[in-house]
């Protein structure tokens, strides 16, 4: 039977802003009670009528579960009073509320309304600051209409809160009309929410509106999967089949969105290729800043000869025909690509160019794409290499939770240093390379090595490539396998794969098996027996070190399921770790973990074993692996600690952030390396299972690979060329440049 409670709000003890859940305490003449429930709006000092049953907690004793409620004017002045001096008008505390109450009685909300400039009567409140009161006592009552409008669409809390401070009274004509423009306004709105909520507002399919949204979406959506532009034909056809609307509809709607600059249009070879403008922009500015670095160095071979050999001779470093020419060419370009598979002399290679410019008495700069990629750089070179998001000093800026990368290292405050020296470079997105690229001056030396062979970056853009394929910079391609590489089957694998050769898979390799089988169950009992029996003893590792890499996410052997499997028998459930459920997914201290997006916002910090914080920063990025250390039920969060003891405290709802890693995509697993992987094969997509796919993945492997189910597919994926087209321009842009 449900019962009533009436009251004004004397704290909030919690409040989860995505769901509205809140634990507050609500206090009336007779009693103080703890009320739990889903709240759309509240603030302390809001009168509430609230309808719902009385609980009792095993922890936290008797609550009133809240099931619905109102908001209600305080009826008495002692209510009035508490209301404004609750802190909910920001300048108003208990003393200077009794004084307006003391003098305008029952008519105090009436006067703070209609006639605010009377509150100046009450002393220490002026003319300015009565208007200012007036305004948030407004404020409150329009931020309280705007949630409970907002509520019938289904938007959260969160979202609510930010529409009305976006848009403020012109929320509803825009929510009515035009619910697509939160969709462009907005982080966190996107099309698919505008869409559902234009449907209850009765908005047509064929909405000039729609069309366009859905055409700025679709554009969104390849970016998603890595690409630049869509080819008219392509973005027309998926754009009609999303929105069920003839495709005739969208051709006369792109020019509009051209003049509105929010499109570019380009044509080559009689195709159109539609950009975002924002994408084409950053496109273009990368390629017009690579060709101003490009710059020849006014230095004669020999010159750059003799510092080699005594460089070589110092440290003991021997070379190669081709390693001696990257040396030389980085000394007299501005730009240079350094490209070649495993075992073929990079890191040798790159030794080499910090010791001649070292030698040379030049300031050098190392990074890499990710965590893992620039702690192996440093491990390697003997220098320290950050991440690029590390060395362009990203920054959090200030009480705006919603603002985008900001870094600190632009054009306005470049990187001092004389070289720079990019590891991984397949890895790097459009986006990244231009914020790289408006860090340096003209006169650094840039040098960018990676592998053209593994998987494109997972953000839009194919830079490397792109780069390599516009035949406009020094590029050097190392081929040769060195003698100590060709003992490792590893090495050997990946480069037969990579020509389409077919490998051995006999098991007389110390480092390259192929286990058959040909059921799942049976390939997830091996998997499970490699990673927490066999295989850390086998490479000196622990347990969390031996990655399981699979090419799907979905599937029997697809990521989500092998996650859920692996957590079981390596992490099972046990009283002394707590566990937290979110969207169907356990997360228990102890598991490994990963974040998924690149979250900018969040604070890390390495402390000491006394436990004093020796360092800190800010963002934690899409691939970042982790063990769940403590999940604080109570606080609701978890805090997790990644590579270098960075500790990262989650507060549940940014959960979604994250997911479990004892098995990850193949995708995902670029730029780190492993002692050893676990790859369960048997049946798949074609495109997806390819040769660029199982080259990335055995190259990921320090000392062991092992593949466990069909040696069909792995020859067929050898054999298998295919690859998904990914639409880039950067080649275009820098070609276009070169012949103005």
């Amino acid at each position: 039977m449900s019962e009533v409670l009436e009251g004004y709000v004397d704290k909030i003890v919690f409040r989860n802003s995505e769901n509205g859940y809140t634990v507050l305490t609500l206090v009336n003449d007779t009693e103080e009670m703890t009320c739990v429930g889903s709240f759309t709006f509240i603030s302390e000092g809001e009168f509430i009528k609230a309808t719902g049953s009385y609980i009792e907690h095993s922890l936290y004793g008797q609550q009133f579960q809240v099931q619905s409620y109102e908001f209600k004017e305080p009826e008495d002045l002692q209510s009035m009073e508490r209301y404004l001096g609750s802190g909910a008008i920001k300048g108003i505390g208990n003393a200077l509320a009794a004084r307006i109450v003391r003098k305008f009685k029952n008519d105090t909300f009436r006067i703070i309304e209609e006639e605010p400039e009377r509150l100046s009567e009450v002393k220490g409140i002026s003319e300015n600051m009565a208007r200012e009161i007036a305004k948030q006592f407004d404020d409150k009552k329009d931020m309280r209409g705007a949630m409970l409008f907002l509520q019938q669409y289904g938007i959260s809390t969160t979202l609510a809160v930010k529409i009305y401070k976006e848009y403020g009274a012109k929320m509803y004509q825009i929510v009515k009309e035009n619910p697509y423009k939160m969709a462009e306004d907005i982080t966190g709105i996107g099309f698919k929410l505008a869409d559902e909520i234009a449907a209850k507002v009765g908005i047509g399919t064929d909405s000039d509106y729609r069309i366009k949204a859905g055409i700025l979406y679709m554009l969104l959506q390849g970016s998603a999967s890595g690409h630049v532009y869509l080819p008219f034909d392509l973005l027309a056809s998926k754009t009609a089949e999303m929105l069920g609307v003839d495709v005739n509809h969208i051709d006369k709607h792109l020019m509009d969105l051209a003049i509105d600059k929010k499109i570019m249009i380009r044509e080559l070879n009689g195709q159109k290729q539609i950009y975002s403008a924002s994408l084409f922009y950053l496109e273009l500015n990368s390629a017009k800043m690579l060709c101003d670095l490009n710059i020849k160095y006014d230095l004669t071979i020999t010159e750059i000869e003799n510092q080699l050999v005594a460089v070589e001779k110092q440290f003991k470093i021997e070379l190669d025909d081709l390693q001696r020419t990257a040396v030389v060419e980085a000394a007299r370009n501005g730009i240079l690509v350094l490209t070649g598979g495993p075992g073929t002399g990079k890191t040798t290679t790159i030794n080499a160019i910090i010791r001649f410019f070292e030698a040379e008495g030049m300031d050098i700069l190392l990074a890499a794409p990710t965590g893992r990629a620039a702690k192996r750089m440093t491990e390697t070179t003997g220098y320290e290499a950050r991440t690029i998001h590390r060395l362009l000093e990203i920054s959090k800026m200030s009480g705006d939770m919603d603002s985008k990368l900001v870094f600190e290292r632009n054009e306005a405050n470049p990187l001092e240093t004389d070289v720079i020296i990019i590891d991984e470079m397949s890895m790097v997105d459009i986006s990244l390379m231009h914020a790289l690229l408006k860090a340096i001056t003209v006169g650094t030396r840039l040098i960018l090595v990676g592998d053209i062979n593994q998987l494109p970056s997972v953000g839009p853009g194919n830079v490397l490539k792109d780069i390599i394929n516009s035949h406009h910079f020094n590029v050097v391609k190392l081929t040769k396998i060195f003698r100590q590489a060709t003992e490792s089957d590893i090495i050997v694998n990946a480069h037969k794969i990579n020509a389409g050769e077919q490998i051995k898979l006999d098991n007389k390799s110390k480092d390259f098996f192929l286990l058959k089988r040909d059921e799942v169950t049976k390939i997830i009992q091996v998997i499970i027996t490699l990673v927490r029996d066999k295989m850390p003893k086998y490479v000196n590792a622990t347990m969390y070190d031996i990655q399981v890499l699979t090419p799907m996410r979905k599937g029997e052997l697809g990521v989500e399921r092998l996650n859920q499997i692996l957590q079981q028998y390596l992490n099972p459930p046990s009283n002394d770790k707590k566990e937290k459920e979110f969207h169907n997914c356990i997360f228990r201290e102890g598991d490994k973990v990963m974040q998924i997006k690149n979250n900018y916002q969040l604070t890390w910090e390495i402390k000491s074993k006394y436990g004093i914080t020796t360092e800190n920063g800010t963002g934690v990025f899409n691939g970042d692996t982790g063990i769940i250390k403590e999940i604080n039920l109570f606080a609701e969060q978890i805090t997790i600690e990644f590579d270098e003891g960075r500790m990262v405290e989650y507060t549940f709802s940014q959960l979604e952030e994250l997911e479990l890693a004892y098995a990850i995509t193949i995708h995902k697993s670029q730029g780190s390396e492993y002692p050893a992987i676990v790859m369960p094969l048997l049946t798949g997509p074609r495109m997806l299972f390819n040769r660029n796919l199982l080259y990335t993945a055995v190259t990921r492997a320090k000392s062991c690979v092992t593949i466990v189910g069909s040696e069909d597919t792995v020859q067929m994926m050898i054999d298998n060329e295919s690859e998904q087209r990914r639409y880039s321009g950067l080649t275009n842009r820098i070609v276009e440049l070169r012949e103005m």
